[in-house]
């Protein structure tokens, strides 16, 4: 027998299937919020390196070293090419703002690039060739004036001659119980070859030199327009062309000033040495020239250099360091406080980086490594200055505003 459910019996399990369809419902959608809140890890992706003290990862820093080691190695090779070159882009620097006031009264920028360079040359000439000789000659003495000073320090010679003859039996002693000793000459190249090689040298760096200025002369801003045209964005370009700018007037002021009180500093020591006595006075004004353009180091071997050929010339300490007094003091005052007056803060660098850096491209370059230090220093912290990513080295190149 058959039993048909009653109405109220279907209503009941209607209901009772709609409230378990309900609970699946709000289960599922529980599993779906806890899904949501945790989700399923997926492939693990590399960690992003932590920034360095200048803003950039370490992966950034570790390439930029590595690429810098390498650059300073390949300078270091290829010397003999790069101190032509960078001498000639510094030159053109200085020379840029005169080329274009005669673009400016139509005159030819051929005949304008020859007019620079030929004066130049002449200049150089007319400097180098007379004060050879008299340079030989005190070169020449230099033995002597060591001499006078070993005989002025008598006082110390004496216990260091004491030193020396107990060192001598001490290895008498010594070799009385070794084996006889083969002497063994090393001949290496002579004075005149030195000289010879050196000369040779200056003279194919200076052709190269003058070549490369005549080039860039008459280019002008070419090699800026084509780098202007390789960059995306118009900031890039208007940055790029603000920084050539800015280290072309910098570096120009920077070196007319330079020259002009190299030059008042030249010109009173060579008056300084004429009313003292020294011989070739000319030649001392130019040396003092030339070696005020290196930094504290410069002005230290002119001082010496006027020593020894006071003492060369006069029987009396006192009297062989007024020359060398006097050059002392008018460095001093110009070092201290005319030149610092006139180039303002755009040139305050740290001293102690200037040292660095003179001392390092010595080693690097010799002696026009020395010569271009300072002017490679202040136009690197002027591209820092400009670059947001090189704002703190910039920061830590210059100088103690305190301090001025």
């Amino acid at each position: 027998m058959i039993r048909v459910r009653e109405p109220a019996d279907q209503a009941l399990a209607a209901d009772a299937l709609a409230a378990r369809a309900l609970e699946d419902l709000a289960a599922e959608s529980e599993i779906a919020a806890a899904l949501a809140a945790s989700p399923i890890p997926g492939p693990a992706t590399p960690p992003a390196s932590a920034p360095g003290p200048l803003g950039w990862d370490k992966y950034s820093m570790l390439l930029l070293g590595i690429f810098s080691i390498l650059a300073l190695a390949a300078l270091y090779f290829v010397r003999e090419l790069a101190i032509p070159v960078v001498l000639a882009f510094i030159l053109n620097a200085l020379f840029q703002p005169a080329m274009r006031g005669m673009s400016r009264l139509r005159v030819p920028r051929v005949l304008g690039s020859l007019a620079v360079v030929v004066a130049l040359c002449g200049l150089l000439a007319a400097v180098v060739l007379p004060l050879s000789g008299p340079a030989t000659g005190w070169f020449a003495q230099a033995p002597q004036a060591v001499q006078k000073l070993e005989n002025w320090f008598l006082v110390l010679k004496q216990p260091m001659e004491q030193v020396a003859r107990v060192t001598a039996g001490v290895e008498k002693l010594a070799d009385n119980n070794a084996s006889p000793v083969i002497p063994v000459t090393v001949k290496g190249e002579g004075l005149g070859g030195m000289l010879f090689s050196g000369t040779r040298s200056a003279i194919v760096g200076l052709f190269t030199t003058m070549l490369l200025l005549f080039f860039l002369l008459i280019a002008g801003d070419m090699f800026l327009r084509r780098l202007v045209e390789l960059l995306p964005t118009y900031s890039d370009r208007k940055q790029v062309v603000e920084i050539s700018r800015e280290i072309e007037r910098n570096i120009s002021q920077y070196l007319v000033t330079i020259s002009v009180m190299n030059l008042i500093v030249g010109v009173i020591t060579g008056v300084a040495a004429y009313f003292c006595g020294l011989a070739d006075p000319v030649l001392w004004g130019t040396l003092a020239f030339v070696l005020n353009y290196i930094p504290i180091i410069g002005p230290l071997c002119c001082t010496a250099a006027l020593f020894l050929a006071g003492m060369l010339t006069f029987d009396s300490a006192w009297v062989a360091l007024v020359p060398a007094g006097i050059y002392l003091v008018v460095h001093l005052i110009e070092a201290d406080s005319v030149t610092p007056m006139l180039l303002a803060k755009r040139f305050t660098l740290n001293p102690v980086l200037v040292i660095i850096a003179i001392v390092f491209w010595y080693w690097m370059w010799g002696v026009m490594g020395a010569f271009l230090a300072v002017p490679m220093l202040a136009a690197f912290k002027l591209v820092c200055d400009r670059v947001a990513a090189l704002t703190a080295i910039g920061h830590f190149i210059g100088g103690d505003p305190r301090a001025e």
